[in-house]
C-alpha cells in the first residue's frame, strides 16, 4: 500500500466553482470508510478555499459539526460548499462530502475572528502525564489496525487498547503526523485531522472485535497562531456514558505548546 501524506492530498486538490475535489487513497481508510478525521479535514480545507478567499486575517475555524451519513470509499471525493450566512463577525458554512455520487457526510463550519470582550482570557492546563520523549512508540500492526494509523506516530501516556478485555474509560495519547509537509497546513485543519484518532475507550473492555462507527462529531476549536503543527499533539479521551449500544465520547486536543486546541464530543455506535 502506497502512503500519500496529507500534505500531498491537499496539494493535489482541484477546485471547480463551489466544489473542491480530493483524491483519497486506501491508506486513509478505517474499515469500510475513510477515517472520519481526514473526511472532516478535507471538508474544512474546502470551506476555507471556497468561502474564505476574501476573509480578513485572523478569521479562524471556531466550530465544526459533522454527521457521518454513509461510507466514503477511496477515490475521488468531492466537497460541495455553501455559505449559509456571512455576518459582520461570524460566517456559517455548509459542506457536503460526496464519493461516487453518494452523500458521505454533511458538515457545518463556523468561522470568526477574535473580538473585544469584557472577559479576561483564561485557558485550562493539561493534566500532568509522562512526556512523549519518555514513552515508547506504539508499533503499527498491519491487518489489525486501520490503515490510516500508518500516517501517525503515537505514544500512549494512558492506554485504552481496543478489544483488550480490560475496561478503561479514559486514554491519553501523544501523536503527530509522519508528514514532512505539515508546516504548510493551517493548524486548524491539522487539529481536525488529529481530533478523531483515538477509538472511544469503552471498547477496551470487550474481548472480541465488533464493528463500531461514529454517527456524529462536534468539535469546538480555539484558533492558534504560531503552532508547530509537526510537533507532538496530545489528545485526552473519555467514554462518558454507555447505554443502548451507543457511547457518548468526549475528547480534549492539546497543541504541541500545551494550549487547548479543541474540545470534541461524539455519538459512537457499538454493534454486536
Amino acid at each position: 500500500m502506497t502512503l500519500t501524506p496529507f500534505s500531498t492530498t491537499l496539494a493535489r486538490r482541484r477546485r471547480d466553482g463551489d466544489t473542491v475535489h480530493f483524491e483519497l487513497g486506501d491508506d486513509w481508510q478505517q474499515g469500510r470508510t475513510a477515517y472520519g478525521g481526514v473526511v472532516c479535514a478535507i471538508a474544512a480545507q474546502a470551506m476555507r478555499d471556497v468561502a474564505g478567499a476574501d476573509w480578513p486575517a485572523g478569521v479562524g475555524l471556531r466550530a465544526l459539526q459533522c454527521s457521518f451519513v454513509s461510507v466514503v470509499a477511496a477515490g475521488t471525493v468531492s466537497v460541495q460548499v455553501e455559505v449559509l450566512r456571512q455576518g459582520r463577525n461570524v460566517c456559517q458554512v455548509q459542506a457536503r462530502v460526496f464519493e461516487d455520487g453518494r452523500l458521505g457526510s454533511v458538515l457545518l463550519g463556523v468561522y470568526s475572528a477574535d473580538r473585544p470582550s469584557a472577559l479576561a482570557p483564561r485557558w485550562p492546563a493539561p493534566p500532568a502525564v509522562d512526556a512523549p520523549e519518555s514513552l515508547p512508540e506504539t508499533p503499527f500492526m498491519a491487518g489489525v489496525q486501520p490503515p490510516f494509523l500508518q500516517h501517525l506516530a503515537i505514544r500512549a501516556a494512558r492506554a485504552a487498547w481496543p478489544f483488550g478485555g480490560r475496561r478503561v474509560d479514559e486514554s491519553v495519547l501523544h501523536l503527530r503526523l509522519r508528514d514532512p509537509g505539515t508546516d504548510g497546513i493551517e493548524p486548524a485543519v491539522v487539529a481536525v485531522l488529529l481530533g478523531d484518532v483515538p477509538p472511544t475507550p469503552a471498547i477496551s473492555g470487550l474481548a472480541a472485535r465488533v464493528p463500531t462507527s461514529s454517527v456524529t462529531w462536534s468539535l469546538e476549536l480555539r484558533p492558534l497562531e504560531g503552532v508547530d503543527a509537526a510537533g507532538w499533539w496530545r489528545i485526552d479521551s473519555e467514554s462518558v456514558c454507555v447505554a443502548g449500544g451507543y457511547v457518548n465520547h468526549a475528547a480534549r486536543l492539546w497543541a504541541p505548546d500545551g494550549r487547548l486546541a479543541a474540545l470534541g464530543t461524539q455519538v459512537v455506535t457499538v454493534f454486536g
